[in-house]
């Protein structure tokens, strides 16, 4: 059964950095793409960045500031922040999904699984 546990979030100050890290277990983490979504309150959630062992996919809102990355040695995968803004606060999930479509900008593919999130919350 897959695992997949948060951590790094917290407050930040506009235009500060936080990187978040996702824990996984239970599955072959290799064969699966990773990505962060988000969701703040009366907004729909939404897609940070996602990644396979050979593609990187961002959203709209993160590309440009926000990196994705994955260590399978480690069976993590990371986001890094920069330059956050109000507009970012979330409560923000790490996603494995045994299909790659999601690293392709083609969604979900219903089979992944989620963690219980990490809050982010950027204000001065």
């Amino acid at each position: 059964q897959a695992q997949l546990v948060e951590s790094g979030g917290g407050l930040v100050q506009p235009g500060g950095s936080l990187r978040l890290a996702c824990e996984a277990s239970g599955f072959s983490f290799s064969a699966y793409a990773m990505a962060w979504f988000r969701q703040a309150p009366g907004r729909e959630r939404e897609l940070v960045a996602s990644i396979t062992n050979s593609n990187t996919y961002y959203g709209d809102a993160s590309l440009g500031r926000f990196t994705i990355s994955r260590d399978p040695a480690k069976n993590m995968v990371y986001l890094q922040m920069r330059s956050l803004k109000p507009e970012d606060t979330a409560m923000y999930f790490c996603v494995a999904d045994p299909y790659p479509g999601v690293a392709f900008g083609r969604g979900l593919s219903g089979s992944e699984a989620w963690g219980q999130g990490t809050q982010v919350t950027v204000s001065a």
